[in-house]
């Protein structure tokens, strides 16, 4: 099947490109944006109409401007059938997006960099605007945009131009503004299978020569792609809706006024996952049969057996009364004033954002009820109020040789998470069976009895460990009882204060040569308070009774196992009631330097450097306050009351600021129904920020290099080696490749587009932790030399359309079809071979009979049209692997780590198809 759809995406890539070399911009007349009547015409389908971008802050000709920018128009983003940030990666070849267990994590990366969304605490590489205001994580665009003007994608480090500063890029979301022009208004309706309908509409309303107001809005549902064979129910399904209210006031040429206001709610069941197998990737063969030690253990609690065979069927076995039930709510309102005082223009740019998720989950993804997030108010939380200021003033000077921009940004955010994530009903036994079919004690496994020791040998696993033997069966039975306890609730409150001064001047040399310069000044205080929650009170017991055994050689392992298993994740209630605060200040100058030469008036070429930030933060998790057994001045201890207590580790929360420093050089050409931009770039990042799941708990570390040879130990199964000096610490991500976009129009109502991207997107080797040259974390250790997770190295991607004209009627039709190729890439942060991800093809289709001037249309289309199978991301299975086996059955340690780990994924969404009917007048 792969080889089928390899073959079709080169043949229909090969076809594409015959027409066309890679990417999308036509010129454009900088003076003014895209009018209301150019926009209509595009929907028409014209390929030649202008496209005017404010990537410099300034409206320009997309090939004037020296940046490497994707510019996706209203028509192209209706044909590709994107209505949110998820689906313009069809289009555009730098870009990726993927979304895991809440769709409020989604994950936009750009020339392969991005952050991993399951962490609140990170800011994201990818910023996401609409309409000038910044939203608080990139997950959040995951969501209806409504009528879009055009969408930039802007790659490489941004800040001297938008008000909050991104260390990889900037996806910029421009929604069409209310017209002064004449009344107008817009409806659209789609169904398709899986019982998708979709509702839209907009009306735009003169209300004077000075006034006008429109408003759009969108309802969506839709049934969910995996069927929950336990409950009956359907997961990952759609119940939205968006609506968003504008005016626009223009009482002079010299004063504008734009009013937003939007608002979404989302009652959605979201989002889970499935077991992969050797279908999916080969290292995972021999890890869902009974030659894994935790097969077994699952089955016999109650996993059915079909629930590890054919990811692809999409049937999951959900704990009976568990669900993923969330609710989410997202509003703000904002004001735009520019004003035009002749000699300058100023802009400004008001906003509060509100926005909250609650989500319920079936944490294990297992029918064994081993972890959960309760439904309803109680559900895990995480929310977001942000107000932003942000002030530009712009003007030239020196008969036009200097256009000068200076800037301010203020921004205050307030972050709060809730989290109940507690252990399940069959949690305790479930933890003693993995310790005891794990290994020497498999003679014992009897999961119906306590402590999972089968009855008539409890004498017989006591005589095992001699004068200790009571006291570790006395563990077995204590780790048994570890069920529906855990969080009660806990709540992380962040405080964010951003301010920044910039500046992006470009100035004229002569008529043909410009250097652009910018400069920006941050400044961010973060202050975290976190209380806890929690009534494991097994968990200090356990600690108590068996920490003396730990200097023991011959008993540590099964100790610390039973130790570790009861606390998992720090659940224990010597947090209850205890509180932590903390406060991180940065500092950060930033800016970058564009030196570009037309030399024609059809092409530009230019070189540029550039430094990017994203700022540094607090992991909100409690699990990364201490490991579960700490070693405190050598002596093993596990308690918080003997490391001091919660707040003497809460420095293990924080993370470093991410820098990136980035050269490129391009040249763009633009000549009547041709365009071509080609970017070649390198990118180095220092504290590159990591977020990775490594079966039990969230780790969120720095990644760096050391520019001195650590022999392997960077790859060794100890946190203690593998440090350096901190001299010697350097950048330790490194993004660099080439990217080629491109349009034609050969002939009148037929256009092609295709884009190129190859991206060696890599860490160093000899890695280390943060800036001071620590050991990275074992869990970590395949990361050295290797590509970052969800970075292919090669993206294809091709569009063609044709609306020709039906004889005289005024009819015309639409015969579109695009299509993403992707080399292969591993789609887990720890890079385990298990969670590789094979190169597979996308392609979408739509095809359509138009009335006169597109007043109405019927459309047919297909989204994944060759119902492709892949993975967006994959996990090590919630606790589920088996102990005392220290390798996947059949295979070396060396090259398939993750001993008996049991991996899941979140699949992408299969092949969806239907019709729609548009009418406007």
């Amino acid at each position: 099947m792969l080889k089928k759809q390899y073959m079709s995406a080169c043949a229909f890539t090969v076809l594409a490109m015959g027409l066309a070399t890679p990417a999308s911009a036509q010129t454009a007349d900088a003076a003014a944006p895209t009018s209301a009547a150019a926009q209509e015409t595009d929907q028409a389908g014209s390929a030649n109409d202008d496209i005017v971008v404010t990537a410099q802050g300034r409206a320009q000709a997309l090939a004037d401007v020296p940046l490497a920018v994707t510019a996706i128009n209203a028509s192209s983003m209706e044909r590709t059938g994107a209505s949110d940030i998820r689906q313009l990666a069809q289009i555009a070849p730098s870009l990726q997006v993927s979304s895991t267990g809440n769709e409020a994590n989604g994950s936009a990366r750009l020339r392969g960099i991005g952050t991993v969304g399951d962490n609140p605490g990170l800011e994201s590489s990818v910023a996401v605007f609409v309409d000038g205001v910044y939203r608080s994580r990139s997950g959040i665009g995951l969501n209806e945009l409504g009528d879009i003007e055009r969408v930039e994608v802007l790659r490489g480090p941004q800040g001297t131009l938008f008000g909050r500063n991104a260390s990889a890029g900037i996806i910029s979301i421009v929604s069409k503004s209310p017209s002064f022009d004449r009344f107008s208004a817009g409806a659209e309706a789609s169904y398709g299978n899986y019982d998708y309908y979709r509702l839209g509409g907009n009306v735009n309303v003169p209300l004077g020569e000075t006034l006008a107001a429109r408003i759009d809005g969108v309802y969506v549902n839709r049934d969910g792609f995996y069927k929950d064979v336990t409950n009956g129910t359907k997961i990952n399904n759609r119940d939205r809706y968006f609506v968003r209210g504008q005016l626009l006031f223009e009482p002079s040429s010299d004063l504008k006024v734009r009013l937003i206001g939007d608002y979404t709610k989302r009652n959605e069941n979201c989002c889970t996952a499935v077991y992969i197998d050797q279908t999916v990737a080969p290292a995972n063969r021999g890890l869902l049969t009974t030659a894994n030690p935790i097969i077994p253990v699952l089955r016999a609690l109650g996993q059915p057996t079909a629930a590890f065979s054919d990811p692809y069927s999409r049937n999951v076995y959900l704990t009976p009364g568990r669900s993923y039930g969330g609710e989410t709510k997202d509003w703000g309102v904002s004001g735009q004033i520019d004003y035009d005082f002749g000699a300058a223009q100023l802009t400004s740019i008001t906003a509060y954002r509100d926005y909250g998720n609650y989500q319920a989950s079936d944490t294990d993804y297992s029918y064994v009820d081993i972890l959960y997030r309760a439904p309803g108010k109680d559900a895990g939380f995480r929310g977001f109020k942000t107000f932003s200021q942000e002030l530009r003033l712009q003007g030239s000077a020196f008969g036009e040789h200097l256009d000068w921009l200076v800037g301010a940004f203020y921004g205050d955010e307030k972050l709060e998470v809730r989290d109940n994530l507690r252990f399940g009903s069959q949690y305790g036994r479930f933890a003693a069976c993995r310790i005891i079919n794990g290994g020497g004690l498999a003679f014992a496994f009897d999961p119906t009895a306590s402590g999972c020791i089968r009855t008539s040998l409890r004498p017989v696993v006591s005589g095992a460990f001699g004068a200790a033997g009571p006291s570790i069966l006395a563990g077995f039975d204590r780790l048994d009882q570890v069920r529906n306890v855990g969080e009660t609730q806990s709540a992380y409150r962040q405080s964010s204060k951003n301010f920044a001064f910039f500046t992006h001047n470009i100035i004229t040399i002569v008529d043909e040569l410009k250097l652009t310069v910018g400069l920006r000044y941050t400044n961010e205080t973060k202050k975290l308070d976190a209380s806890f929650g929690n009534d494991n009170i097994y968990c200090p017991a356990q600690q108590a009774a068996l920490t003396p055994f730990l200097t023991n050689a011959g008993l540590a392992a099964v100790a610390g196992g039973l130790i570790s298993l009861t606390c998992q994740g720090n659940s224990t209630s010597e947090l209850n009631g205890a509180s932590i605060n903390s406060e991180r200040k940065e500092d950060e100058f930033t800016g970058t330097a564009i030196l570009s030469y037309k030399v024609t008036p059809d092409l530009l070429i230019y070189g540029s450097y550039a430094r990017g930030y994203k700022g540094g933060g607090f992991n909100l998790d409690r699990s990364a306050l201490k490991a579960p057994i700490l070693p405190i001045a050598g002596i093993p201890t596990t308690t918080f009351a003997a490391a001091g207590g919660p707040q003497a580790l809460v420095g293990n929360l924080q993370f470093d600021q991410e820098i990136n420093n980035a050269l490129e050089i391009g040249a763009k050409y633009s000549s009547g129904p041709f365009s071509l931009n080609v970017a070649a770039f390198r990118q180095k990042f220092k504290n590159f920020q990591l977020n990775t799941f490594n079966g039990s708990v969230f780790l969120v570390q720095n990644v760096n290099s050391c520019s001195t040879d650590l022999a392997g130990a960077d790859r060794d199964l100890s946190a203690a080696t593998g440090a350096c000096a901190s001299k010697d610490v350097r950048s330790g991500v490194i993004s660099q490749g080439v990217e080629v976009e491109a349009s034609i129009n050969p002939a009148r109502n037929f256009n092609v587009t295709a884009g190129f991207t190859y991206s060696d997107t890599h860490f160093r080797k000899n890695l280390v932790g943060n800036a001071k040259g620590s050991a990275l974390d074992p869990a970590l250790r395949l990361l050295p030399g290797d590509n970052l997770s969800n970075a292919p190295e090669i993206v294809v991607t091709s569009s063609v359309s044709w609306t020709p004209e039906l004889g005289s009627s005024g009819l015309s039709a639409l015969f579109y079809v695009d299509g993403r190729l992707s080399s292969d890439y591993n789609s887990g942060s720890d890079l385990f071979p298990q969670k590789e991800q094979d190169s597979f093809f996308v392609m979408n289709a739509r095809v359509g009979i138009r009335g006169p001037s597109s007043k109405w249309a019927v459309e047919f289309w297909a989204q994944n049209l060759l119902n492709t199978d892949y993975t967006q991301v994959a996990f090590s299975s919630p606790f589920q692997a088996g102990s005392g086996v220290g390798v996947t059955p059949g295979f070396p340690a060396a090259s398939y780590p993750g001993g008996t780990q049991t991996f899941s994924a979140f699949l992408a969404e299969p092949r969806t198809y239907g019709v729609t009917l548009r009418g406007k007048f």
